[in-house]
């Protein structure tokens, strides 16, 4: 079974952050869900949302993949975490999967990973931001280990992409089937 960390920070965006979750959980991915400071985090739009655990907790686990929510000021809060920047720099290292979403994909920035990568973000983020990654405007990039999205809006598709290279397209399939999407 994989096993995914997804760091909440006060100011995430719920939408990313709970339709990833529970989209990976339908998979039967192990979903470890932790807070950077404390475990209520108050979401972007007021949603107050209760982590499994503290990142300090878990910091010497052993994970396959970690997702890191959008929103503001969620997506700065990770970016400024030296913690958060160490994981995605040894995770990315292990050529495990490391996934960000809507700003989210300022924190890769900010530790490096995106050198001569293709990504996505929300619009104004990476597009707005200096080196060497190559911005695309699709819904959902994978370039390597290095999964990104746009936002909100392609958190379905996003998780659901998560769910492929984690346990495959039947897996996936499975998952989406009784989604009922169009």
């Amino acid at each position: 079974m994989s096993k995914v960390l997804i760091p909440l920070a006060d100011g995430c965006e719920e939408i990313e952050a709970v339709t990833v979750i529970d989209i990976l959980r339908r998979a039967g991915v192990e979903v470890v869900a932790a807070g950077l400071s404390a475990r209520q985090i108050k979401c972007s739009r007021g949603t107050v949302v209760m982590a499994d655990v503290l990142l300090d907790d878990v910091l010497n686990e052993t994970f396959d993949m970690i997702m890191l929510p959008g929103g503001m000021p969620g997506a700065e809060h990770l970016k400024n975490d030296e913690r958060i920047i160490s994981l995605l720099q040894n995770m990315s290292g292990a050529n495990n999967f490391v996934a960000a979403i809507c700003a989210a994909p300022m924190a890769l920035h900010a530790a490096g990973l995106l050198n001569n990568r293709t990504a996505t973000s929300f619009p104004g983020v990476l597009d707005t931001l200096p080196g060497s990654h190559h911005y695309s405007t699709e819904a959902v990039v994978v370039d390597g280990n290095i999964v990104t999205s746009r936002g909100p809006g392609t958190a379905m598709d996003f998780a659901l992409t998560l769910v492929e290279l984690l346990c495959g397209a039947e897996q996936r399939e499975k998952v989406e089937a009784p989604l009922q999407r169009p």
